[in-house]
This record gives structure tokens, sequence and C-alpha cells, in this order.
């Protein structure tokens, strides 16, 4: 029986969040039924009126089975949690999308056609090959040797649009672990059949170090050698500091100082070799960084951003074989992993707010596109996630699957603590009363339960230690960049002590189209 005031910080605790956890599981679960395979997550309330269905591009991932849900709890329970080897940080693509003929893993394509085929032949055309893919898919890869990938041909299609509409493609990653969003066969389809250039921008460059940034851009560009690598943050002059970061909170600069907009100018320039006047584009950065405008602000009087909405007959009409800029325009098609910050760039490109932003995966829910000038325009897609080799509690910790709707967040937790072990950051107390000298010995469960305690968080009816809430507490520092887990390239390891006394490296330096702004970055000695 539990007594008044009793703060349930004994072993009675973990009985009452195992049971706080089992209630919450059906809630979590968005599955149309119990037989599904495919859970369909992140619904939105639909308004009747609205002109977009908000859930027609939601995630769909395949469904975990409830034996691995249990299985993985029990785990994380019962396991002490090792420090693993720096060596482990460093992460190879070609482990993530092997490369090797039998194992490649690839994206479904858009299947031919021609304009005498009618919409609906179109789509069943394309359902019927989406279908085969998966099924392709699933029977060259072992029951649980996939990541979570997408599921939804609605999104896919989305893709598929925005690839053929475009003339460059900006492919957006997380620098804190880049390989996880950068699939290679995207990668070589856009450049080989579809005869286009890729932009890789490293977004959310202010939560790692500079060396480990450089190393990134230097990896990438020694194996994909035509690929035009740029950095980029929405928090300019907030340098890199520990592992454990201050919030970042925005500055007053607003979208228009973002750092990276002009590096991704610079790229278009080299790419379309003068096919396409950017003067405009020029003077409009030149404009924005003058007027220093804030976030939610207007811009300057008289100035607006074209939006077109597309149709869904429009966008299943558009041929692949279009001219590259068809009017003299650039079409710029962002693409991107959910919640590489891909709106933030966009917003940013647009010098203000004209994408809400959310740390939810999925959060853009349909295609449409934005003029930054008369002579350049943005192609917006759905965060989508291809198939892959990675472990999916990093998928999780690179807020790649939805927090919220996890059933079991504290294996992820665990992942997290075996790579930086941060109870001492945190100034956690071990449950049973080791206390902190290092020498206690912490599990998954254990972690989460001391950050309960800490921040009390509680049941609602027993007031016991509410871990479900700590673990998804501690995720969400993680995807935030708060706990910020920075995977390194192969190799970096060893030559982490190498000086570069006689270097002088800024990655986003101060420009004559922008105001003097603070050096974000200083190489690590």
């Amino acid at each position: 029986m539990c007594l008044p005031g009793d703060t349930g910080s004994g072993p009675n605790s973990r009985n009452a969040s195992t049971e706080r956890g089992k209630e919450r599981e059906p809630q979590s679960d968005t599955s149309d039924s119990e037989t599904t395979d495919v859970r369909k997550i992140n619904q939105q309330p639909s308004h009747r009126e609205g002109r977009h269905d908000p859930n027609r591009y939601r995630l769909h991932f395949e469904k975990e089975s409830r034996e691995e849900v249990e299985r993985r709890k029990k785990r994380a329970r019962e396991k002490i949690l090792e420090p693993a080897a720096e060596a482990d940080l460093e992460i190879d693509i070609n482990d993530i999308y092997p490369p090797e003929k039998g194992q490649r893993l690839d994206f479904p394509r858009r299947p031919s056609w021609h304009y005498e085929m009618t919409r609906e032949q179109l789509l069943r055309k394309e359902e019927k090959l989406f279908g085969e893919f998966l099924e392709t898919l699933h029977s060259k890869n072992p029951p649980g040797s996939l990541s979570h990938f997408e599921h939804n041909l609605e999104t896919w299609r989305q893709l598929w649009r925005v690839l053929e509409m475009s003339d460059v493609v900006l492919l957006i990653v997380d620098i804190r672990h880049p390989v996880l969003q950068f699939p290679a066969a995207l990668y070589h389809y856009v450049t080989n059949e579809l005869h286009k250039q890729v932009i890789l921008v490293l977004n959310k460059v202010d939560l790692c170090p500079a060396a480990l940034v450089l190393a990134w851009k230097h990896y990438l560009s020694s194996l994909f050698p035509h690929l035009h690598c740029v950095c980029f943050t929405s928090h300019p002059g907030q340098p890199y500091s520990t592992v454990l970061q201050k919030k970042r909170i925005r500055r007053k600069v607003g979208w228009c100082q973002a750092g990276g907009p002009v590096q991704i100018l610079r790229a278009c320039q080299d790419i379309v070799a003068g096919r396409v006047d950017l003067s405009s584009w020029e003077q409009k950065i030149q404009r924005d960084a003058a007027n220093d405008c804030q976030e939610g602000e207007l811009l300057e009087e008289g100035e607006s951003v074209l939006v077109e909405h597309y149709s869904d007959v429009a966008m299943e009409m558009v041929n692949s074989s279009q001219e590259l800029y068809k009017d003299g325009v650039l079409t710029l098609g962002c693409i991107g992993f959910p919640n590489v910050g891909k709106s933030s760039v966009l917003n940013s490109l647009v010098g203000k707010k004209v994408v809400s932003v959310s740390r939810t995966p999925g959060h853009t829910k349909y295609f449409q596109t934005y003029y930054l000038t008369p002579t350049v325009k943005l192609c917006d897609c759905p965060g989508l996630v291809f198939p892959s080799r990675v472990d999916k509690q990093l998928q999780i910790l690179a807020g790649i699957y939805p927090i919220a709707q996890l059933q079991e967040p504290y294996s992820s937790v665990g992942y997290l603590y075996e790579r930086m072990p941060f109870h001492a950051i945190l100034r956690l107390k071990h449950p049973n009363g080791e206390g902190e000298d290092g020498e206690a010995k912490w599990t998954a469960w254990d972690i989460c339960e001391a950050w309960a305690e800490r921040r009390g968080y509680k049941t609602a009816k027993a007031a016991r230690n509410d871990v479900y809430r700590a673990a998804n507490s501690l995720l969400r520092l993680a995807v935030d960049g708060r706990i910020c887990l920075c995977l390194r390239p192969p190799g970096y390891t060893p030559q982490r002590g190498y000086s570069h006394a006689q270097t002088s490296f800024v990655i986003i330096s101060n420009d004559a189209l922008m105001p003097p702004v603070c050096r974000l970055f200083k190489w690590l000695n």
C-alpha cells in the first residue's frame, strides 16, 4: 500500500513505472489495426473545409512486434551499461548504405509513363511497382536488419515530383550524423540518370566542433567528387561549447541573418555558370542583411513571397526530361530526412517564416514552391526516410522517429549513455544509492529513474517516478542538441591530437554580402 507522501523512489516505483508504460502503449500505437504491418504515425486533426489533407504524407513505418518491444524493455532493466570505445563513434557510409551488388539499398523510382496514359493508369502502375519494391527489399534483407523507413507511397510521390521539377537538388543533413541522412543511391540517381547537380547542406554546424565539421566535409567530398558541400546554421554567433550544450536561444537577428545562404548562392552560381541571372538573389541577400529583419516581421514594404500550390494532376504529369533552367528560372528542390532542419533552411533562404518549424518528424505536410526572386524558386518536399542499415536506436537519437510515439524509449537512452556517459554532467544519483563516484553500475532504466527523480517527474495516480516521461525528456535533449552526440567519419579519432595551430579556418566567414558577425568556430587544440 502506498503511504501518503511516499515519493516512490524505492523499488516499488519501478513497478509503478512499468504500469505507466503499459497504460501508454495503446495510446502511442496509432496503427489502423493490430494485424497491420505498417504503423501510421503523427495523426493530425483534419479540417473538413481544409484545402489539404494533413495526414496524406504522415509517416508510415514498419510496425514492431510486441515481443520485440517487451524484450528491449527487459534488457533495459537488466543490462549494465559500459562505455563504448571512441572508435565506435566512427561511422562509415558504406555500413549504412551498402554499395555491394546484392546488398545495395535502393529507393523506389517512378515508373516510366507517357502523356497518353490516364491519371488512374499512372497511379495503378506506381502502386504496383512500389509494392514490388517493398516485397523485393524485405525478401533480400533478414528481419530486423533494416532501419525504419518510409512506407507511405504518397510521400515518395512527392520526392519524384520534386526531383523532376528541380534543376539543382539541395540535400539537407544534420552535421551530427550526416551519413545517416545521405543515401548514396539518391545522389547517383540525380547525377547519373537525371544529369542534375546536388548541393549537400551540412546544417546545424553550431552543434559540432569545427574540426569535426571539416572532417565530415572532406570525407563526403572525397567519396563524391561532384558533390557541392556547404555549411549552414540558423543560430550564427553561438559556437559549439561542450558536450552539454546550453539551450539554443534564437537571437534577435531573425531568419535573415542565418549563416549559409551566401554559400548556397555561390554554389548555385558555379553550377549554372551564367545560364541563369542570379543577380536578383544576390541583391535580396544584401537587402535582408541590411534590413536586419526580425523573426515574424514582414519583409520590406512592397516585397512579398509568391507561393505556388500544385494540384495532384499537375504534379503527376511532370516530365523528368524537361529542359534545365526553363524560362530562365533556377528551381531548387529541398530534400531531407525528418528533423534535419529543412524548414529552417527554407525560411532562412526566403528571409522570413513561410514554413512552420517543429522538432516533430514529418511536420511538413504538403508540396508547394516559393519564389525567392523572379529567377529563383524553391520546391519543398516532405521529409522522408530512406531504407538503410542504421541502428534503430541511433535513428531515434537523430530525430528520425517521433519520440512521443515510442513504445520503448529506454534502449535508446542506453545507446546514448554508452557513447556519452552523462550521469555526472546531469548530476544524477543512482536509485540504489551508490552515489556519483563513478563506481555505480547503471542500467538504462536506472538512468531514466534517476532523471525522473531529479526533475520531479511523477505518475499522476501514485506519484511514483515516471521513467517513461524521463526517458522521453532525455531523448529530446539529445535531438535538440542539448546533449550533443556527434558521430565521426572513419579515421577521425587517431587524428584528433594532430596540431592545427598554423591553420586558420572559419566555416561561415564575414562575407561582403552580410554584416560583420562573430566567428562561429575555432580549431580545437
